[in-house]
């Protein structure tokens, strides 16, 4: 008896939480209020910061030597903290970002490994590393001296105060630390050095090079997340001076401005520094030919280059004698931002010809889409295989074989790479998001943009992201490998797909088929306004984005960035409905009583001219019609006569991503007409829906989504008549175009 009642219980238990399930609110078209946090002082529900928003600001002073002879970093630090949140701090967290090259590092031993297939030689050689990474703390102390209590977490250490910081106040304490710096041959990182043994020199690419301060916020607290390689950096605001002791001999590029250029620069090179801002054209600093003497005789001597930066998240530096070194300025408004490029001989000729061109072009791009590039300088470092980004200066590759040749995609890469880490200095350097969290939005906003710029340099520009139907092959791939936007970095399954090729695809279907580029280009800007130089959540660019524009785009949020849902949609019944007005009152008229669509056809229609095949028509009786057209004016029938092909099109959505129906009706004459009907035609049914068109013109042929922007993974379905192939998108490969008369035009070439 029990037994039965358990059983009993658990039924209706089951049977209860069945149903809640199926009356739980599924509409595609439902407000994103559970999946976004619930406004507030701090972050309005447009999407702006509130009366309250705060953020930390951490200042560095730093001094650092880079030991060439021994591939170390040695340093200490000042840091002061502000703490201007409401909040009492007991202790601050930092991160050791170099802690990942450690032996116990989460990331190594997390890492999962298989010899089956083919051979990973990267993989592999981690499994006989012995590498001695990751940050040696030898002091932390407190202005006076103290030392300050300390643990280390993996990638994390957290700092004890011996006083509570109140809201409103500021500490200021001191930290010693070395490491050594990887061979990027050997042990591949964002940072390191590349040695050239054909001269017995190298350059070095140092960033996460101190520890620095984690975010602390109304909307995690501290940000502890571990670095495990793929998640970069959430990073507060500050003011940096730096003081980098290098061998006499090297050149040195930083974030920031240099401050002593007197002291480590020749009288020439100065010169040429003041030149080079007034010339829109590179201007040589450095010189191939000194750059080949410096690396000739290896100076014992040391400099100190001293750099200073305000407002920025981050610092990082690069230093080798082999750079060759030109600049010039790129002009916004009164002010001038001085563009360069730092690059070995092995760059040449290709960084040389272009490299600084491309950094100008990308700021002025950049610009135009969010707001004029603020800081003095933007850089770009060259070093073999390498794209990272860094506040005013990024290294990236791009390297010609050995004896200067290059190919057209070597060149494109070179280009590419240089557009999208300068780029990033919008996102996340001044809109400073967490890309621990939520790397779509420094990545999938830089590719975006990137896109943009590229197509500005050249004219159909063999872009490897931004296009629709660069996206197909992994939206329709299996959903067990996919993850949605809305994933924490780390977490991402194709970390390439998901935060940078699929939210650049979203992102450009919402400019051009969704929102327009007028009503997204003022919201983009205005995101970019509000966000300038602060933190901002998904939340607060979805909000933004839906305020600035007045679109509710929840549908468009949840499909692309919370789901995995694709896009395939289809044409999967077309009916033609002729209307003739009759010469008598005996027309053929009837309403079917079942489906309640009215029906017409006229005594007189021709089954074989309608190609009762493609588009059958069904002939129905009834007298109503006449009855109808006798109460019609003039006016009113000729508005009928005009329009006498009426279409039902039934539309299924079969990859369950909402989308707009972008509709192209090809006439027997040969003109074409195109029609686009917004996404909420799906707001009462997700899966089917079905609609009429009046067209004064008898159709040959219908095309759902005819110029490939709406990522659709099967355009099979997507035409009536039925076809057996695909249409041929090699134009629209070649050749991106904005609008539907561009792209008809590009159609018929």
């Amino acid at each position: 008896m029990i037994l039965r009642r358990i059983v009993f219980v658990v039924f209706m238990l089951f049977g209860f939480v069945q149903a809640g399930e199926e009356n739980t609110n599924k509409n595609k078209f439902r407000q994103l209020t559970q999946e976004l946090p619930t406004p507030s002082l701090f972050r309005t529900a447009s999407g702006a910061p509130g009366q309250n928003y705060y953020q930390q600001k951490v200042d560095y002073h730093i001094a650092v030597e880079l030991d060439e002879q021994q591939n170390r970093i040695v340093g200490s630090e000042a840091i002061t903290y502000h703490n201007n949140s409401p909040e009492t701090l007991s202790y601050l967290w930092l991160q050791l970002d170099q802690n990942i090259r450690a032996h116990n590092s989460d990331a190594q031993t997390t890492e999962t490994t298989s010899l089956r297939g083919r051979l990973n030689f990267r993989k592999m050689n981690k499994l006989h590393q012995n590498f001695d990474g990751g940050f040696k703390i030898e002091t932390v102390h407190d202005q006076n001296g103290t030392e300050l209590e300390y643990t280390i977490l993996q990638t994390m250490m957290r700092v004890d105060l011996p006083m509570p910081l109140r809201a409103g106040e500021q500490m200021t304490f001191n930290i010693a630390w070395w490491y050594n710096i990887n061979d990027r041959a050997q042990i591949p990182g964002r940072s390191g050095f590349e040695y050239f043994p054909e001269d017995g020199n190298a350059i070095f690419t140092i960033a996460q090079f101190f520890p620095r301060l984690a975010v602390y916020n109304e909307t995690a607290g501290w940000q502890t997340k571990q670095f495990l390689g793929e998640g970069e950096f959430a990073l507060n605001f500050g003011d940096y001076h730096v003081e980098i002791t290098v061998p006499a001999d090297h050149i040195v590029a930083a974030t920031g401005e240099l401050q002593n250029a007197r002291e480590v620069l020749s009288a020439k090179q100065v010169k040429r520094m003041g030149y080079a801002k007034n010339r829109q054209t590179p201007v040589m600093i450095v010189s191939e030919k000194e750059a080949l003497a410096a690396e000739k005789s290896q100076s014992e001597k040391k400099k100190t280059w001293v750099f200073t930066a305000k407002n920025v998240r981050d610092f990082a530096f690069a230093s080798s004698r082999k750079f060759i070194w030109d600049a010039m300025g790129v002009q916004f408004g009164k002010r001038t931002v001085l563009a360069m490029s730092f690059y070995p001989k092995e760059g040449n000729p290709l960084w040389g010809k272009l490299a600084t061109k491309v950094i100008a072009h990308t700021l002025k791009s950049y610009s135009k889409y969010i707001f004029d590039y603020p800081y003095p300088v933007a850089q770009a470092v060259h070093s073999k295989n390498i794209g990272m980004e860094y506040p005013m200066i990024c290294f990236a590759g791009g390297r010609p074989e050995p004896d200067g040749s290059y190919s057209d995609q070597r060149k494109q890469a070179m280009i590419s790479v240089i557009i999208h880490e300068i780029g990033h200095n919008y996102f996340p350097m001044i809109v400073n998001s967490d890309e621990r969290q939520w790397a779509w939005m420094d990545e999938g906003l830089t590719s975006f943009l990137q896109y943009q710029a590229e197509q500005a340099w050249q004219a159909g520009y063999p872009s490897r992201r931004g296009p629709a139907y660069k996206v197909l092959e992994y939206m329709k791939s299996e959903q067990s490998q996919q993850t949605p936007l809305m994933t924490n970095a780390d977490a991402l399954f194709n970390y390439g797909q998901n935060a940078y090729t699929k939210p650049a695809a979203a992102l450009k279907i919402l400019r051009e088929s969704i929102m327009g580029p007028e009503l997204f280009d003022f919201a983009l800007q205005e995101y970019g306004r509000r966000w300038k130089f602060k933190h901002p959540t998904p939340a607060d660019f979805f909000r933004t984005m839906e305020d600035a524009s007045g679109m509710d785009l929840d549908w468009f949020w949840r499909g692309w960035f919370f789901t995995t849902d694709h896009v395939d949609l289809a044409i999967s019944n077309a009916r033609l409905y002729k209307l003739n007005l009759p010469r008598t009152t005996d027309a053929i008229f009837t309403d079917s009583g079942q489906n309640r669509a009215v029906q017409w056809a006229a005594n007189n229609v021709d089954l074989d001219a309608l190609n009762e095949e493609a588009f059958p028509v069904t002939l129905l009786d009834g007298s109503r019609f006449s009855s109808m057209i006798e109460r019609l004016d003039a006016y009113e029938k000729r508005h009928w006569q005009e329009y006498n092909f009426y279409y039902e099109l039934t539309f299924a959505n079969l990859g369950g991503l909402v989308m707009p129906l972008v509709i192209q009706f090809e006439f027997e004459d040969g003109t074409s007409e195109l029609k686009k009907i917004p996404a909420e035609i799906w707001r009462f049914q997700h899966e089917s829906v079905t609609k009429v068109f009046a067209l004064a013109k008898k159709v040959k042929r219908i095309t759902l989504d005819p110029f490939f922007e709406l990522a659709d993974v099967d355009m099979r379905n997507n035409h009536w008549p039925r076809t057996g192939n695909t249409p041929e998108m090699r134009v629209y490969k070649s050749h991106e175009v904005a609008s539907p008369s561009e792209k008809q035009q590009a159609e018929k070439e």
